[in-house]
């Protein structure tokens, strides 16, 4: 089930749970940064085929960078 969390809540889960970062922002913006260990999945490409090879045992946390 979907959840909105914070950078707090987000920090405990990359210590305490093997959470699976999903960058969905174009690659291009990935390839300027990204969090160490995400996985680009552009929002527009993000369906059942991009995601088939998450882990479905461990937490997926899907998030966008914009400065703007």
């Amino acid at each position: 089930m979907p959840k909105e969390i914070g950078i707090k809540d987000l920090r405990r889960l990359l210590v305490e749970a093997p959470v699976q970062l999903i960058e969905v922002l174009p690659s291009q913006e990935f390839d300027e940064e990204h969090l160490p260990g995400a996985v680009n999945i552009p929002l527009k490409q993000l369906n059942a085929q991009t995601t088939a090879t998450l882990d479905r045992s461990r937490p997926v946390v899907v998030y966008c960078w914009d400065d703007a």
